[in-house]
């Protein structure tokens, strides 16, 4: 028998005015996984992430919360849901300790996880009893994450929890969604940043313009991303040149500043190149994916960087 997913939605829709923000969205999102929601800015992720938290009544569709319907402004129903949308706010005055002790207390919880072990979970244990008026944008982050695992979670929600975090910084949050979701916690974020959502999500939905776009796994987005392109560094790029004449893959010579050579082609044709450049005495200093595969798709599907349009053939599921 089919378990009920952590979070499941159908069909849902919002528009403010003649504005459609969110169109027929469908997800799901699974105990023990993390879902990444991507897509450019005003493509409707915060609303999305609004109606799933019952903030905001959608026109039409539904939620169901672990198998059970839940309405918007329906608390009892998101129970095990904790989580934030855009920047988390607190007392600026009071100490961040003091904020999840308050916070345990309007929430009328008992909560499951200290606040001083929750701070530690953010690596804020240090900053704990420091007033909140004084934090940086991205501890004030780290501190909404803090805030939610007050209550153990089983679903965790979150908009954009790693913004403005200096790399050490989201480096811990990454770290603790993953390990979240090993202890079976389903988590539903939304980011900018591909290469994180390509690094920790299981699952990703990119969302354009309101309507989705794409939803699939990681397997599925390396094979509905267009075929790769790699840049090379090489120690005779003239000899790679030369070999890449009467090889599989095309080369471009001078394609970027970082690097002299660019090769596109799919795996097997890249790794028949290395091979021949090994036989010719070439050695490969350095290979990197150009653009890695999810910015790629990501570009295809909302238009790309330059304002191509969107083509009129989709990707959902991995199926066109």
């Amino acid at each position: 028998m089919r378990e009920d997913p952590a979070l499941e939605t159908h069909a849902l829709t919002k528009s403010f005015g003649d504005r459609m923000a969110v169109s027929g969205v469908d997800l799901r999102v699974d105990e023990g996984s993390v879902y990444g929601l991507l897509g450019r800015n005003g493509a409707g992720k915060t609303t999305l992430l609004r109606m799933v938290l019952g903030l905001l009544a959608p026109d039409s569709g539904s939620i169901e919360v672990f198998g059970e319907h839940a309405a918007a402004g329906d608390i009892a129903a998101r129970d095990a849901v904790a989580g934030f949308v855009e920047e988390p706010r607190f007392y600026p005055y009071l100490s961040a300790r003091r904020n999840l002790e308050l916070l345990a207390r309007l929430d009328g919880i008992q909560a499951a996880v200290t606040p001083d072990a929750a701070l530690r979970l953010v690596d804020l244990a240090d900053r704990s009893g420091d007033k909140v008026g004084g934090f940086s944008t991205g501890m004030r982050q780290r501190l909404g994450l803090a805030a939610a695992l007050l209550r153990s979670p089983r679903l965790l929600v979150l908009d954009e929890p790693t913004i403005g975090l200096d790399p050490a910084s989201a480096l811990t949050v990454r770290t603790t969604l993953r390990s979240l979701a090993e202890r079976g916690v389903a988590v539903l974020l939304s980011s900018h940043n591909m290469a994180e959502v390509a690094e920790i999500c299981d699952r990703v939905l990119i969302i354009h313009e309101g309507s989705m776009v794409w939803d699939g796994t990681q397997a599925d987005l390396q094979a509905a991303a267009p075929a790769p392109a790699w840049r090379v560094w090489t120690s005779d790029d003239a000899r790679a040149a030369a070999v890449a004449t009467g090889s599989p893959v095309r080369l471009e010579v001078g394609g970027r500043p970082a690097a002299p050579l660019t090769v596109h082609g799919g795996d097997e044709q890249r790794d028949a190149f290395v091979l021949e450049l090994a036989a010719a005495g070439v050695a490969v200093r350095r290979l990197e994916p150009d653009v890695p595969p999810l910015e790629a798709l990501f570009a295809v599907l909302t238009g790309g960087v330059d304002g191509n349009v969107v083509p009129e053939r989709v990707l959902v599921g991995g199926v066109a």
